[in-house]
């Protein structure tokens, strides 16, 4: 059953009621859009709570998570020929990503919102343009995808992304551990016409593994070549870094001649 103003947050149409979950202590509804194939809470109220701890107490895999990620981030650079262009971590959560791309000597800067860079201070985006945006494990947080995905192709032009894609087949609330109930950051969530959609409608081109990382660009990267180099990108990683200078000394001195943040 279509639910009047329950309408899809990504591409507009009506979505249909699927069922009820606990997520923190409140019953939740979710739906399901038959057009693109979005996946989504309601209307999201409790994201205050949600965030008052932003990395939440389960995420047991954000180191190895971090270290994936910056392969394929320096993996995905070696094939556009970015590996001396700027890159910016959006929803950079502690700064790990970008403390690890600078370690491999990546011009890396973070961002975000809602969680305090502790390991790549001094580092925080200075603005401007990038060469490339990333933003790992957050597009399921986007309450407005359409709106946040423009707001970082307008900073880069190229996003690389990771968001667990839906099954075919629905899960229902308990057999998917993606939809996240225990701490309730996680409120929509894709498919692979989901992504398409929003590549449609901001004019750029969508690569995606199927799975679990995607790559929304202007260039024209093959994406057999990119998925090729993201399933061989342990084998790429000697060439990406034997053309990278680490950035780890260098930031140490520079960060030694700076006053500093001072106690409070």
């Amino acid at each position: 059953m279509t639910v009047p103003g329950d309408d899809c947050r990504v591409c507009g149409a009506g979505c249909r009621s699927l069922w009820s979950a606990t997520l923190l202590q409140r019953q939740v509804r979710y739906f399901e859009c038959d057009r693109c194939g979005y996946l989504q809470t309601e209307p999201p109220t409790w994201l205050d709570e949600a965030y008052s701890v932003s990395i939440n107490h389960s995420d047991t895999g954000i180191l190895a998570r971090n270290q994936e990620c910056a392969e394929r981030v320096l993996v995905t650079l070696w094939l556009m020929g970015g590996l001396d262009q700027r890159v910016v971590d959006v929803a950079g959560g502690y700064g790990i990503l970008v403390r690890l791309l600078r370690d491999a000597g990546v011009d890396a800067y973070w961002s975000d919102k809602y969680t305090q860079n502790l390991v790549a201070r001094g580092f925080e985006d200075p603005g401007g343009p990038s060469f490339l945006a990333t933003s790992f494990e957050a597009f399921e947080h986007f309450v407005h995808p359409v709106d946040e995905l423009r707001q970082l192709l307008d900073r880069a032009g190229s996003v690389l992304c990771s968001t667990q894609l839906a099954p075919r087949e629905t899960p229902a609330a308990g057999d998917w551990w993606y939809y996240g109930l225990e701490h309730g950051q996680h409120v929509g969530f894709f498919r692979r016409e989901t992504l398409a959609y929003l590549s449609a409608t901001l004019g750029v081109r969508v690569l995606s593994d199927g799975r679990a990382f995607h790559l929304f660009t202007r260039a024209r990267t093959s994406e057999l070549l990119w998925r090729q180099a993201m399933r061989h990108r342990r084998l790429l990683l000697r060439l990406a870094r034997s053309r990278l200078v680490s950035r780890t000394q260098s930031d140490h001195e520079a960060l030694a001649r700076s006053p500093g943040p001072t106690a409070p």
